[in-house]
C-alpha cells in the first residue's frame, strides 16, 4: 500500500532552541496525528524556486496548520494592537498560494486554525483581530461545537451533531468569505468550521485545533483520517 504523502506549511520562525539561525516549524502533535492516520507529513518551507503547483507535484493532499496571526492588509484593515504577525515578511503569501494551488488541483484539504482564517481571508471574508472578553473561553480551553447535519464535516465526524474541542485562539471569523458557508459554531456564535459550498472541492477548515487530542479521541482523529484517506483515494483514481 502506498502511503500518501502530505504537504504541510511550515512556518518561518527566526529563533529556535538549539539553532543558531532562523528555524522553519509545525507542530509535533498535528504531525504526528498526520502519521498516525497512515499519511506520511511533509514540511513545505516558505521560500521555493519552484511555483506553488510544481511544488506540489507528488503530493496527495495538503495540511495548513496553525500559527501567528495574518496581516491586516490581505482582508482590508490596519493591524489592531493585540495582532501578532508572522516573523517572515510573505509567510501569508506561501500559505495562501500553497492552499490556492491545491484547490486548482483539487487535491484534499485539511486547514486548522490560522489555516482555516487563511481559508476564509483567500475567499474575501474577514477577521475579529481580538475577541472580547465575553469569548474567553476561545483563548484556551475546551468548549463545544454544533456540527451542521448536512455537512462533510459531519460526515467525517461519523454523523455527529455536536463536539468538544480544544481551542487556542485569540481572532475569528467575522464576514465569511464568498462561496463558502459555516458547518460549526460555538454556543457563543463564533465560526468554528467552514466548508465551500461547492461540494465537489475536498475541503474541511476548523477553527480548533484536532491534533490536541487527536491521539485520544476518536472524532479527532477522524479529521485526519479523512485526510489521508481522500488523499488515496484521490491519488488511486488518478493512476487508473
Amino acid at each position: 500500500m502506498t502511503v500518501p504523502k502530505i504537504a504541510v506549511t511550515g512556518m518561518w520562525a527566526n529563533r529556535v532552541s538549539g539553532l543558531r539561525f532562523a528555524g522553519n516549524s509545525v507542530a509535533t502533535a498535528l504531525l504526528q496525528s498526520v502519521v498516525r492516520a497512515g499519511g506520511e507529513p511533509v514540511t513545505l518551507f516558505a521560500e521555493s524556486a519552484l511555483s506553488p503547483t510544481e511544488r506540489l507535484a507528488g503530493f496527495d493532499g495538503v495540511l495548513i496548520p496553525g500559527g501567528n496571526d495574518i496581516k491586516p492588509a490581505m482582508y482590508g484593515k490596519q493591524p489592531g494592537p493585540e495582532t501578532k504577525v508572522a516573523e517572515y515578511e510573505y509567510q501569508d503569501e506561501f500559505e495562501r498560494d500553497i492552499l490556492q494551488a491545491a484547490l486548482s488541483l483539487r487535491l484534499p484539504v485539511l486547514a486548522v486554525c490560522r489555516g482555516f482564517q487563511m481559508f476564509n481571508v483567500m475567499h474575501g471574508g474577514t477577521l475579529i483581530q481580538d475577541l472580547p472578553p465575553r469569548h474567553e473561553v476561545h483563548r484556551n480551553d475546551h468548549h463545544d461545537v454544533e456540527i451542521a447535519a448536512d455537512s462533510r464535516l459531519a460526515e467525517v465526524l461519523g454523523g455527529q451533531d455536536r463536539i468538544r474541542v480544544s481551542s487556542y485562539h485569540h481572532q475569528a471569523v467575522e464576514r465569511i468569505g464568498f462561496g463558502l458557508r459555516a458547518v460549526g459554531t460555538a454556543e457563543d456564535g463564533i465560526v468554528e468550521a467552514l466548508e465551500p459550498v461547492d461540494t465537489t472541492l475536498p475541503v474541511v477548515a476548523v477553527q480548533w485545533h484536532p491534533e490536541d487530542t487527536a491521539a485520544t479521541e476518536e472524532h479527532q482523529h477522524r479529521l485526519f483520517t479523512w485526510l489521508v484517506e481522500t488523499a488515496a483515494a484521490r491519488t488511486e483514481q488518478l493512476q487508473v
